[in-house]
């Protein structure tokens, strides 16, 4: 058991900050808006802090799942940052999906400091934070990750270290351009389909079980179907991980031209009020061309 700081409570940081506690680690927690802070401390205990350096301070570790590399230098850096509250010899964690330059920039300054500094983003929603399922994949120093590790446990079904700084946040980027793609593909053939007359969920019964089942049609074809897209992770959020990926792409040569057509699909969402809905409401776009 470790005194724990966590910085930023959104769908997926107040869950994973719970899973903490359960786990019996004593936990202070920041969150930019103070009234959800003092929700999750009066549903979990711990204590709050109104600085990320007032809930670093005398924390073994600090974790943190805010929304943007900006937000991220936000908490870290400055007189009220994480850094200035944190000891030498302590481990700041970040599960938010940023940058691998931001990650490598933060790492920098951490190691001056002689803190570590691991990169540690999340896949599997906020079902999977609820639920403390998440996929956890992890860059940084070996000794780091070893230590945070065990820690990471008490929300993760699968936790992994791909490599030095930077690697993790680059595994997250693949896990978003696998997403794009399955989601269009899913999203058109759901949509040829019900344009051939077929039912949908009798075409799902008969392939799932194939070579085109996928985590994205076992999970997502009913409210596809049913035109539901309130809940699961936001095109809002998916753009700005396919930005960073198309960005990443410019920089180290590689290809991602569905990445960059299915990125312009998710624009054509937003546009028609769905920022908020779920990656899957690539289906409600194909619906609406065809009216």
């Amino acid at each position: 058991m470790a005194k724990l700081a966590f910085l930023g409570l959104g769908v997926m940081g107040y869950p994973m900050a719970g899973h903490l506690v359960k786990a019996g680690h004593e936990v202070c927690v920041y969150n930019r808006t103070a009234a959800k802070a003092e929700k999750w401390v009066a549903e979990h205990g711990g204590a709050m802090a109104a600085t990320p350096r007032e809930a670093a301070q005398g924390a073994e570790f600090v974790l943190s799942c805010v929304g943007n590399d900006d937000d991220l230098r936000g908490v870290c850096l400055g007189d009220d940052g994480a850094f200035a509250g944190m000891s030498a010899g302590s481990v700041f964690v970040d599960h938010t999906t940023v940058s691998a330059s931001v990650t490598r920039e933060l790492y920098a300054v951490a190691k001056d400091a002689e803190i570590s500094f691991v990169d540690a983003p999340v896949s599997g929603g906020q079902a999977g934070a609820e639920n403390g399922q998440l996929v956890v994949m992890c860059g940084g120093d070996e000794d780091a990750y070893n230590r945070a590790a065990p820690m990471i446990d008490a929300f993760a079904k699968l936790c992994k270290r791909l490599g030095e700084t930077g690697a993790g946040q680059i595994c997250k980027s693949v896990n978003q351009i696998c997403i794009a793609g399955l989601m269009q593909g899913l999203s058109e053939g759901l949509h040829f389909a019900e344009k051939a007359g077929l039912d949908g969920r009798e075409v799902v019964e008969v392939i799932a079980g194939g070579a085109a089942g996928s985590w994205q049609m076992q999970n997502r074809f009913e409210t596809m179907l049913d035109g539901h897209f309130e809940h699961g992770f936001a095109t809002d959020w998916m753009r700005k991980d396919l930005a960073i990926c198309l960005q990443t792409a410019e920089e180290n040569g590689a290809s991602l031209p569905v990445t960059a057509l299915v990125d312009q699909f998710y624009k054509d969402v937003q546009n028609m009020g769905g920022g908020r809905w779920d990656t899957s409401s690539l289906f409600a776009r194909l619906r609406k061309l065809a009216d």
